[in-house]
């Protein structure tokens, strides 16, 4: 992929993350009475938005990496081995910055 379109897809991914965690951050919807289940609901909610927000402010991180890895000249490269990124993982994954033998490593760290 070349770095125009990647940059193209990466602000688009940017903007749309960053309206969902707008979304997510938003004013809470106004308190009111509630029994003691809707206490418990409102708990598991909570926990599944934070849950969410965790994941798009991850997401929006690498964005930001691969849009910064365009600027220094090193997008599609691997951060690890310094091999290049399939074409075809970019094309799925334009914020992508493993080759995928050294994601397949780092996932299996965890």
């Amino acid at each position: 992929m070349d770095d125009t379109t990647a940059r193209e897809r990466l602000e688009s991914m940017q903007a749309e993350l960053d309206r969902s965690i707008r979304v997510l951050t938003g004013d809470p919807v106004a308190v009111r009475e509630r029994s003691a289940a809707d206490a418990g609901s409102d708990l598991t909610d909570a926990d599944r938005v934070q849950a969410m927000l965790d994941v798009a402010v991850a997401q929006r991180r690498a964005v930001s990496a691969a849009l910064k890895r365009i600027d220094d000249g090193s997008y599609g490269q691997c951060v690890d081995c310094g091999k290049p990124v399939p074409d075809g993982r970019l094309e799925a994954r334009p914020e992508a910055a493993r080759c995928v033998h050294c994601q397949a490593k780092q996932e299996r760290r965890r």
